[in-house]
């Protein structure tokens, strides 16, 4: 077998991989349930008595460093948490011979007395018509003295007589000098247009 330098990058290459490989290997599958040892705190308190400050500040130093978070159990720091005195101020929650509470009196009642008054509120009647989308703007009467008025609707005009019906839906029903008489066919809502310009 032919030995090339081709095949020895290669070689090295895979070499450089499995060593690679076996140092992720060992860091994965590696016993960390030993902890390290450490120095614990020493805590001086001034007896079972003692001021509640000390008390505290020992409750505080047990278990706050990361190398204390061990899940062995130690007897030391129960004892001294198990040696702590109340001593504050007020009622304690946890005994039914303390002192009670004093609460101070109401100003004024919360319910007032007397008859209760109820607001009437007025029933919700159905919406209103939307308003008729035409604009009147104008008449014109014919030598037979038949009048037909002048509607706008967005950019359509229309010219209509009483009775016809004005873009499939709403119909004239009479028509005045100051206004005309449109009904909606979809609602048989009626309405009254008044000339626009006055």
């Amino acid at each position: 077998m032919n030995i090339t330098p081709d095949t020895q990058k290669k070689a090295a290459l895979i070499a450089v991989f499995v060593l690679l490989m076996a140092g992720v290997l060992y860091y994965n599958l590696r016993d960390d349930s030993a902890p390290a040892p450490s120095a614990a705190p020493v805590v001086t308190t001034t007896g079972t008595g003692g001021s509640a400050g000390a008390t505290n500040g020992a409750a505080k130093n047990v278990g706050t460093t990361a190398a204390q978070l061990d899940p062995t159990l130690r007897m030391g720091p129960m004892l001294r948490t198990e040696s702590l005195v109340y001593s504050g101020s007020g009622r304690n929650i946890f005994s039914a011979a303390s002192a009670p509470v004093d609460i101070p009196k109401p100003i004024a009642p919360a319910r007032p007395k007397g008859p209760v008054v109820p607001v009437y509120t007025p029933p919700v009647g159905p919406p209103p018509p939307p308003p008729i989308d035409l604009k009147f703007f104008g008449t014109e009467t014919s030598a037979g003295g038949q009048k037909r008025a002048f509607l706008l609707k967005g950019e359509d005009v229309y010219l209509a007589s009483a009775g016809d019906i004005v873009a499939r839906r709403y119909k004239v029903d009479s028509i005045g000098a100051n206004g005309i008489v449109v009904e909606d066919l979809t609602d048989n809502n009626k309405q009254t247009l008044p000339l626009l310009g006055r």
